[in-house]
């Protein structure tokens, strides 16, 4: 698809102004100030972790807040090890509960929970730890990564405080119950709900698509992490057509759902104008460049809704990479805050990431798009090859 300089430059100069409108977050992650490290009666405080299964973005977050506590005091200062996988988080929890050093927190090894993305298992762990924390009552407090793991601990099967990180919308996942309360005293959670709507009108003022692309599995998690209800909100207020293909749940991460995500791409393709790519486990680093052939064919500028990797490896455009250590920040304050004997409930859930973006030069030489000079300079992140 082709644009003329002019109506991009138009198009772009709107969706700036509304970048700017809609980047008015929380910028110091909250003003209060950080309380100081302190034990439980003397004894150390016992954190445990659960996931929904390996995710690049949960080692990442996760890896940033242990940094974090680590600057706040909580632990001392070390190395962290690097991980072979970089969607694997257990490797950093194994250093935690044997090679960190800290007066107030203990990891306990045998108190980190991944349902490896399996259903059966992730009800085993959620079985497992909630009897755990009823009968044994040995965790202070749980950090909880993503939606299965949000899902699970939100409830009141138990009363041990958990903060959820990495979550695409826990109100329309069912997680919370709105998005300035939790609906549970022992619950908190990071909550930034307009931010994939941000995402699709920013995208929307810089090409001006009529048709827009998505593909997605057809279960209720999927759904979510597709933002599918945001898309189509957005497209009702701006006025254009989501092009929708999905598939029914497949095993995550195998070969039949990275074939059925190739095959939604190759049937949407000849059929919209733009296309966002949306958080799913069939998409990744191995195959994201074969993803991607279909739009390459029919010059189809795409966004990615997650991380910048995406753009390095030829999506068109994104938001700049996330400052996990800001959003560590707001989430290391929370943290504290609980240990120091405030009820999760009763915390801030809101904080908003900042928003700056990230474009691929050979994407948009592949796709024949005129990128304006305004564009790239006030881009943060600029690629100018496709990383093989």
């Amino acid at each position: 698809m082709k644009q003329s300089l002019f109506s991009v430059i138009r198009l772009f100069l709107t969706g700036l102004i509304l970048l700017m409108v809609f980047s008015h977050g929380d910028a110091d992650g909250g003003a209060y100030k950080i309380p100081e490290p302190n034990s439980n009666n003397g004894q150390k405080w016992r954190i445990g972790y659960m996931e929904g299964g390996p995710y690049e973005n949960y080692q990442s977050v996760f890896r940033a807040f242990i940094d974090q506590l680590m600057e706040n005091g909580w632990i001392k200062e070390s190395a962290l090890p690097v991980p072979s996988n970089p969607a694997e988080t257990r490797t950093l929890w194994e250093w935690l509960a044997s090679g960190s050093r800290s007066a107030y927190l203990e990891f306990p090894a045998d108190a980190f929970w991944s349902g490896n993305w399996n259903q059966k298992r992730r009800e085993e762990n959620a079985s497992r730890a909630i009897k755990r924390f009823n009968k044994k009552g040995d965790i202070d407090l749980m950090l909880a990564f993503g939606t299965w793991a949000g899902l699970d601990l939100a409830n009141n099967d138990h009363k041990t405080a958990t903060m959820l990180f990495s979550t695409s919308n826990p109100v329309r996942a069912g997680i919370v119950k709105n998005e300035k309360d939790t609906g549970y005293d022992h619950f908190h959670v990071r909550i930034d709900s307009d931010r994939y709507k941000r995402q699709i009108r920013l995208f929307h003022n810089i090409i001006g698509f009529e048709k827009l692309g998505i593909a997605y599995q057809n279960t209720p998690d999927g759904r979510t992490y597709a933002a599918l209800d945001d898309v189509r909100d957005v497209a009702r207020e701006l006025d254009f057509e989501v092009v929708e293909c999905f598939y029914p749940r497949q095993p995550a991460n195998s070969l039949k759902e990275k074939q059925t995500v190739l095959e939604c791409h190759r049937k949407l393709a000849p059929r919209i104008d733009a296309f966002y790519l949306t958080e799913q486990t069939g998409v990744n680093l191995h195959n994201l460049r074969d993803l991607l052939v279909p739009f390459f064919k029919y010059q189809i500028p795409t966004f990615a809704q997650r991380r910048t990797y995406e753009v390095k490896r030829g999506v068109l455009m994104s938001l700049a990479q996330i400052d996990f250590k800001r959003r560590a920040g707001f989430h290391a304050q929370i943290f504290s805050r609980i240990l120091n004997g405030e009820k999760p409930r009763n915390l801030p859930l809101f904080f908003e990431d900042t928003q700056e973006i990230a474009i691929n030069l050979e994407t948009a030489r592949i796709i024949e798009i005129d990128l304006p000079l305004e564009l790239m300079a006030g881009a943060k992140e600029i690629y100018d090859h496709i990383e093989e």
